[in-house]
């Protein structure tokens, strides 16, 4: 059997969107920007993506923005908000879990003499909006923490944040990293304060390569990308209409029958944390229920190396990760680990199951099976 459990790196795209690039790259392949019909044809298809963009979101078409994907709507949030309003302020919070397409732009603007608050976590993950309220300053411009973190599924308090932080600064603007929560909860970014909201649409069983930014009206951003004026000159360059339509009809299919999916994922994860807990030397990360994201699993293993047992997996057809596929050209230690209080044997030895739209209760089951058998084995050439 062939198990896919890592669909917090990537998920295999829908039907309907394969087909949905497919046309857009035979049929309707003309320059949006184009005057003539294949223009106009292709034109269409990226209203149409961002109108079913919008409405999961229950915001104005004109707040979309379509980008390449996470890291550079990311980039976009960051270092654009940075140098729009860098004459207010030069102040930046963030968590100490953000993801590397959030982090590694902050050290950037910290080289052009921001300075970055990162603030702690809990042992559950989460940021705690007291703490965020007191460091915030009046020459804080922004604060981006991530909805859902990518390794062990913490889901940060999100509205609440972004009231302490406003209640302190009304001026500051609030980024949310939706990456991992997009698709998996019903977000409303003008109910719960977000001003700059970030997905990728590889994540919901969309293209590579594509993804969108969410600008409230009346946000100042920098453009980071220029040339031809394209998205009211926030994203220069002929759109990716293959991605963009493609990213749309995930969109909308991701939010169909929306409940009873997520009710199937939680299911499949309290299946395999059940599972897990009846493994000698097994430690879960973060809350077992509803509390933590419907689609991700972390989990310890005393006395085997995360490496060594996602290859054995690996032999048996299931694929796993041991952390963010974003960070496997630059190996370590996890940082979130690090920071919710992982004891210093499990650092190493940590492994994220993460299911998508096409994973089975067999699949679940058959992963388990194998980890009885794995586990032992594994252990005792270690000891060896």
């Amino acid at each position: 059997m062939e198990c896919y459990l890592d669909n917090s790196a990537t998920t295999r795209a829908f039907d309907d969107v394969a087909d949905a690039v497919r046309r857009a790259m035979l049929v309707d392949y003309g320059n949006p920007s184009s005057l003539h019909k294949k223009g106009v044809e292709a034109e269409r298809l990226v209203k149409e993506a961002r109108r079913n963009i919008a409405d999961s979101l229950k915001v104005d078409d004109r707040e979309i923005i379509f980008t390449s994907g996470g890291t550079e709507s990311n980039n976009l949030a960051l270092i654009g908000t940075a140098l729009a309003m860098q004459r207010r302020g030069k102040h930046i919070i963030t968590s100490g879990i953000e993801h590397a397409s959030v982090y590694n732009p902050l050290l950037f603007l910290e080289e052009m003499g921001f300075e970055v608050t990162f603030l702690p976590v809990d042992g559950h993950g989460l940021v705690d909006p007291e703490a965020l309220a007191a460091a915030v300053r009046r020459d804080t411009i922004l604060v981006s923490v991530m909805m859902v973190n990518n390794e062990m599924g913490a889901v940060e308090p999100v509205s609440e944040l972004s009231r302490a932080a406003k209640a302190k600064n009304p001026g500051v603007i609030f980024h949310a990293d939706a990456i991992q929560a997009y698709g998996k909860y019903r977000i409303r970014p003008r109910r719960e304060g977000i001003d700059l909201l970030t997905v990728s649409g590889h994540k919901i069983h969309g293209p590579k390569g594509s993804g969108f930014i969410y600008i409230r009206n009346g946000v100042r951003v920098h453009p980071l990308i220029l040339g031809g004026g394209q998205q009211k000159d926030m994203r220069s360059g002929t759109e990716n209409v293959p991605g963009c339509y493609g990213l749309g009809i995930a969109a909308k299919e991701i939010y169909t029958g929306f409940d009873g999916r997520i009710d199937r994922m939680y299911a499949l994860r309290n299946r395999l944390i059940e599972g897990l807990a009846d493994l000698p030397g097994v430690t879960v990360n973060g809350y077992p229920d509803r509390r933590n994201a419907p689609h991700i699993v972390s989990a310890g293993f005393d006395g085997v190396r995360a490496e060594v047992l996602l290859h054995a997996l690996e032999d048996r057809g299931i694929c796993v990760s041991s952390g963010s596929a974003c960070s496997s050209n630059h190996p370590g230690i996890s940082g979130t680990l690090k920071a919710i209080g992982v004891r210093g044997e499990l650092l190493d030895s940590t492994i994220r199951f993460s299911f998508g739209e096409f994973n089975t209760a067999d699949e679940v089951d058959y992963t388990l099976e194998q980890l009885r058998e794995l586990l032992p084995m594994l252990r005792q050439f270690r000891r060896h």
